[in-house]
């Protein structure tokens, strides 16, 4: 029997859903302040879903971030606390029961290497939310990093956080062993050796790439996972200024059971934290909780 953390799926996508709302550039953080308590909805889903984790809805929450949409930065520390709250309440709701993970997402935008911030000007960005969360959180995660400088940079963030941190990478979709970069994915192993994150894993990747990525991170010697996504691609539209969500298609394949055929395989390989990314929902998780229980695993 092995120990499998199993992370909650996309909080985003599913604020949107939920919300009916049009996307913005900031899409999950304006559902948090146009609907408030919709985040520990999502998150309470998660936990009756089999999740063990709520991933706090922070993921956008920087201040260069909110300087393009025309909102004051100084918003941040309420919505780090909004974010929070939110996780707090799921976990109370969920008989106490649950660890809360800090998201700490791309500054800038996502899957963009080509205008991620030099390590000593991002190091304090991140440093800052990792201030405000710190005493809160269970531990951080650090989401799609699609470049070995966007890893030293938010790494360097972290390095006070006193919690632990596990480190997720984004991938080239048709070339797991390519960050979104073009850097080998190998490459990593150097920043893991230095800065002694507590896991690897790879995230907002295609599950088809996934596999690769993970015969060289197994070589790591840390905990590793995964957590995929369910767009089709990344679209050239996503990759401009000021993108939104609606310029990514979802998959119409990958339902739960073919989304838990491919997490089995990640767990065939060693995997120990899996779950879902954009466009994974509760019913992918479900699915993956009552596979995992079958298989003989424990839940943790």
């Amino acid at each position: 029997m092995t120990q499998i953390t199993l992370l909650d799926g996309s909080i985003g996508q599913e604020l949107m859903k939920r919300s009916g709302d049009k996307p913005t550039t900031i899409w999950s953080i304006q559902v948090m302040m146009d609907h408030p308590g919709m985040v520990q909805e999502v998150h309470e889903e998660y936990f009756r879903a089999g999740a063990t984790i709520a991933t706090t809805n922070t993921y956008c929450v920087h201040r260069d971030r909110l300087r393009k949409v025309d909102l004051d930065p100084e918003l941040m520390p309420d919505l780090v606390e909004n974010a929070l709250h939110e996780a707090e309440s799921a976990c109370a709701g969920n008989g106490g029961a649950g660890r809360i993970a800090g998201a700490l997402g791309p500054l800038e935008a996502s899957y963009r290497p080509d205008i991620c911030l030099p390590p000593e000007t991002a190091a304090p960005a991140f440093a800052e939310l990792v201030e405000l969360m710190k005493d809160r959180v269970d531990f951080f995660l650090i989401e799609t990093v699609s470049s070995l400088e966007h890893a030293e940079g938010v790494l360097r963030g972290v390095a006070q956080a006193g919690k632990p941190v596990w480190l997720a990478v984004t991938v080239d979709d048709e070339d797991g062993t390519k960050l979104r970069s073009g850097e080998d994915l190998q490459g990593l192993l150097p920043l893991v050796q230095v800065h002694q994150p507590d896991a690897v894993l790879v995230n907002c990747s295609r599950p088809e790439a996934v596999t690769a990525a993970l015969d060289i991170i197994r070589g790591f010697d840390k905990p590793f996972g995964a957590y995929a996504n369910g767009f089709t691609h990344i679209s050239d539209g996503f990759l401009e200024d000021k993108p939104t969500v609606d310029a990514l298609e979802a998959r119409i394949d990958l339902t739960p059971l073919a989304y838990a055929e491919f997490v089995q395989g990640w767990i065939g390989q060693g995997a120990t934290i899996v779950g879902g990314c954009c466009e994974v929902g509760p019913d992918h998780i479900a699915e993956l909780s009552r596979q995992l229980k079958a298989n003989g695993h424990q839940i943790v």
